[in-house]
């Protein structure tokens, strides 16, 4: 028979203490709860304010207290002063997702959660988010205003178009981008008096599609003042926010001279891709301050237009070393195969939920490569017809993610191989496994002889 445990001497292995000397912190909008360990202060929880001074006084009592290591709960923007002011003063910070630091169930307080943080901290259970160099920081910060500007600039675009429509005006119908040219030349000379629908077609631009008398047919309306009045401030408030993206991209331009490798490559990276600029683009030359601040050109990649290569680089950095392996990059990103095991069966395969920004521009890059002649091309229509758009869209985009993350790695340029070659290296492919399975099976594949 076999041989029974001793019931009487149980052996079980206890969670280790990691860091010994860790603090939880339970941030709030008003007051901020710091908990350290029990033998460092006869208090080991206090109450702090959330001014600038008191946030100092966290820093000093914690150095008192003997701590070397701070996890915190990431609310709302509510931690970044505190980060930063940790940071500064030498902490070893952890910025923790709020899902992953869940409370067990029962009483809620500031005090048990901070006390909670501090414990689970100091058996090392919990995983500090990514967080990238402070020059990215900067960078993000920036883009990130520069996109909350651009939204607020289509509003007011929108107003425009509702102006125009409640004057009949249906220039919309005729151009496709009121704030092109004519139609820029056109609502300008509307507010300046001009109502005369001939008089101003004339400002009809030469590669306008449509002929004046199309124009002038649509310039017939009814110019009443209170619409005038409501186009007249959309188009104020139009100006006056792209005086603002512009002085935003002086900013980001003189923030990219300062990110630049300390040996910049040369100023045209070989192989650009020369393409044409996005009416959303910096003033300045976006492909050129990426290439300095890289050192490989990511805009030669199919689908990644400079703009989204910013958007991508500001989220995640340059430095491809903060993940181990690209698995762990695609994974971080969400658009790798989330499985869901349970009794040895998968419930689940799709992608992780994320609000990411990088993750979002990847699957925007993907889907811009529907009609691509490229080799990414090829692979997007191929794995449509096969699973359909949205799985489509997250293995393209995840194609993309491991296409820039050894880029970032090696400093190595891309090379397209084209949608016909992709296609004669997927039929040998699949030839090739029809081959290994006839062998398996005794048989042999033989050619039909052409006609």
């Amino acid at each position: 028979m076999p041989k029974q445990p001793d019931l009487a001497k149980p052996s079980f292995d206890v969670l280790a203490q990691i860091n010994l000397h860790a603090a939880g912190i339970d941030i709030g909008a008003e007051e901020i709860y710091v908990a350290v360990p029990a033998g460092s202060d006869p208090q080991p929880v206090r109450s702090f304010g959330t001014f600038t001074v008191d946030l100092h006084a966290i820093a000093q009592w914690l150095h008192a207290c003997g701590v070397e290591t701070v996890a915190m709960e990431a609310t709302g923007v509510y931690w970044v002063p505190l980060y930063e002011v940790l940071e500064h003063d030498g902490f070893r910070v952890y910025l923790v997702n709020a899902r992953h630091i869940k409370n067990v169930s029962g009483r809620k307080s500031d005090v048990l959660d901070c006390q909670w943080i501090q414990q689970l901290h100091t058996y090392g259970l919990l995983q500090a988010s990514f967080r990238p160099p402070d020059e990215i920081c900067v960078l993000r910060s920036l883009v990130r205003h520069r996109d909350m500007l651009l939204k607020y600039r289509a509003s007011h675009i929108q107003h425009m178009q509702k102006a125009l429509e409640l004057m009949n005006l249906k220039l919309t119908n005729v151009i496709s981008d009121i704030t092109g040219v004519t139609g820029m030349e056109i609502i300008r000379a509307i507010l300046a008096g001009e109502h005369r629908p001939a008089v101003l077609a004339q400002f009809r631009d030469g590669r306008c599609k449509k002929s004046e008398e199309e124009i002038a047919k649509s310039l017939e309306g009814n110019y009443r003042a209170e619409h005038l009045f409501v186009l007249q401030q959309a188009v104020e408030l139009y100006d006056f926010y792209n005086q603002q993206i512009r002085a935003c991209d002086d900013q980001l331009e003189a923030r990219y001279r300062e990110c630049a490798l300390p040996e910049p490559p040369a100023p045209t990276p070989p192989e650009a891709h020369k393409t044409k600029r996005s009416k959303n683009a910096p003033a300045f030359d976006l492909s050129q301050a990426l290439y300095r601040m890289t050192g490989v050109d990511l805009t030669q990649v199919d689908g990644l237009e400079a703009v989204t290569v910013q958007t991508v680089l500001t989220e995640i950095g340059a430095d491809m070393s903060k993940w181990p392996t690209v698995k762990h990059f695609t994974s971080w990103l969400g658009v790798a195969p989330n499985n869901k095991i349970t009794g040895g069966e998968v419930k689940s395969r799709s992608s992780k939920k994320t609000n990411n920004r990088a993750n979002t521009a990847l699957r925007r890059a993907a889907q811009s490569l529907a009609r691509s002649q490229s080799a990414l091309g090829a692979f997007y229509r191929r794995i449509r017809a096969k699973h359909g758009g949205p799985v489509a869209i997250t293995a393209t985009a995840h194609r993309l993610a491991r296409i820039v993350y050894f880029m970032l790695l090696r400093r190595q340029p891309y090379r397209d191989l084209g949608a016909e070659e992709y296609d004669k290296q997927q039929q040998a492919r699949t030839l090739r496994n029809l081959q290994r399975s006839a062998a398996r099976l005794g048989m042999r594949l033989e050619p039909v002889p052409a006609p």
